[in-house]
């Protein structure tokens, strides 16, 4: 890594005009004081004080690749020198090099690609989709999810960035599988995922099987708690919606691209879905890009009627290029074999270590690099370290003890994800885990059980 200068006089000028300039995202603009970046590298990035930080939550879960490969940079310089942009009305080279590999990677069942921004207006179009193609306007989906901030994308999400944005139509929720907080009394994971999708089915049932068009679910829950599905669950999602002829969408925007050890989250069971929602990974967040990778008898079915949507941007050549290259190295290099093998030596096993060690972890779950630890104030009672929609005490001096050691987290509620770079290295999953050890020492004193 090169040396890394410090300026704090560049950084007090880049904070100054932030906040004179900038809105922030889900944020009360008073009430922030955002971290001026300097620079990133692989799975560090720093500020302009020239302290470093490990970057355990590739800053919202989409710098799969890290910061900064030369291979990714290049092929966007490259591009850049022939063709910066173009219309998504012509064809373009890099654009249909983009949509053949990730239609590869999905599969036989899987024709086109329809490029979007992001991951938001993907999950908007696959709804509009699957709308167009049912004939159908019901859009069921997890209470505990995040799908994006627009229209139907925040209508379906779960969570409470819902609540103030409620204006689209036609859209349930329903309890997905979660065993440590399951809401169906289950003691097993072969319970809970029967009574999962049990509730599913008569969710549709009293919905009315023929208002409903498509179920969206991330493939595994990202932001609302890295919540892996018990073995069965998607193949009981696959059989309820071919009983019913409703469509699966599956949401990979998260959980794509070797997070979790896979190319598509939804590839650790025997089953596919319909229409795929991916962004993030896909190029590593390089250039903005997101998109619905489409099953044949959808992309089909609008071969002779028109489609109703489009975007100025889609398939834009930057985005695609880095797309590309993005997926060629993680090919060559095994980034998405690294990821697993992470998980599966290095992650998972000590993140349990340090639940034997902390009575503040509930529980730790996850894969690949997409896991997360649920911490309490009480094992017996699992009572939240945090409530619902809301933070704490000990989950800010938590964050601020993570960064403070050189760890950037990535927390939500009362859970802490560890979702570094799938190409991180073993010292560096090492190195995040000991501060993460020593962080939660430092707040030990919060935990109120007896046990």
């Amino acid at each position: 890594m090169s040396e890394i200068l410090p300026n704090p006089e560049r950084g007090k000028e880049v904070f100054d005009l932030d906040r004179k300039y900038v809105f922030h995202s889900w944020s009360a603009q008073g009430q922030i004081s955002p971290l001026p970046v300097a620079g990133g590298k692989g799975s560090y990035f720093w500020d302009f004080e020239g302290k470093k930080y490990l970057d355990f939550s590739c800053q919202l879960v989409f710098t799969n690749i890290g910061f900064q490969h030369p291979k990714v940079i290049d092929a966007i310089k490259a591009q850049a020198d022939v063709l910066t942009t173009v219309a998504p009305q012509v064809a373009n080279d890099v654009r249909s090099e983009a949509a053949k590999r990730i239609v590869e990677l999905a599969g036989s069942k899987f024709a086109k690609v329809f490029f979007t921004n992001g991951g938001a207006d993907g999950v908007e179009n696959a709804i509009r989709m699957a709308r167009l193609f049912t004939g159908r306007h019901k859009i069921l989906s997890f209470y505990r999810s995040y799908h994006g901030n627009t229209s139907a994308a925040i209508s379906a999400t779960g969570d409470p960035r819902r609540w103030p944005n409620e204006f689209a139509y036609g859209h349930v929720h329903f309890f997905g599988p979660y065993l440590y907080r399951s809401a169906f009394w289950a003691k097993s994971e072969e319970e809970e995922c029967a009574r999962a999708l049990e509730h599913l089915e008569n969710t549709i049932i009293f919905e009315g099987a023929k208002t409903v068009g498509a179920i969206l679910i991330e493939s595994v829950v990202g932001t609302a708690g890295v919540l892996v599905p018990p073995k069965g669950y998607l193949e009981g999602v696959r059989a309820l919606c071919d009983k019913y002829g409703i469509l699966w969408i599956a949401d990979e925007v998260m959980a794509g691209f070797g997070r979790t050890g896979k190319w598509f989250a939804y590839q650790h069971s025997s089953v596919e879905p319909d229409l795929i929602v991916f962004a993030k990974g896909v190029n590593s967040g390089y250039v903005p890009l997101g998109g619905v990778v489409i099953s044949t008898p959808i992309s089909e079915s609008f071969n002779d009627r028109v489609f109703p949507g489009g975007l100025t941007y889609s398939g834009h050549p930057l985005a695609c290029a880095a797309a590309v290259a993005t997926i060629d190295v993680m090919k060559e290099e095994k980034i998405v074999e690294q990821a697993a093998e992470i998980g599966e030596k290095v992650i998972g096993p000590g993140l349990r270590e340090l639940q034997k060690k902390h009575k503040l972890i509930g529980e730790v779950r996850g894969q690949g690099v997409f896991w997360a630890m649920d911490l309490v104030t009480d094992r017996l009672s699992r009572a939240p370290l945090a409530p619902y929609g809301g933070t704490s005490a000990a989950m800010t001096e938590l964050v601020a003890e993570c960064k403070k050691r050189g760890l950037m987290p990535f927390t939500n509620f009362n859970r802490m994800h560890v979702v570094p770079p799938c190409n991180v290295t073993e010292a560096e999953a090492r190195e995040g885990i000991a501060i993460i050890d020593q962080a939660l020492t430092s707040i030990a004193k919060y935990y109120e059980g007896k046990d």
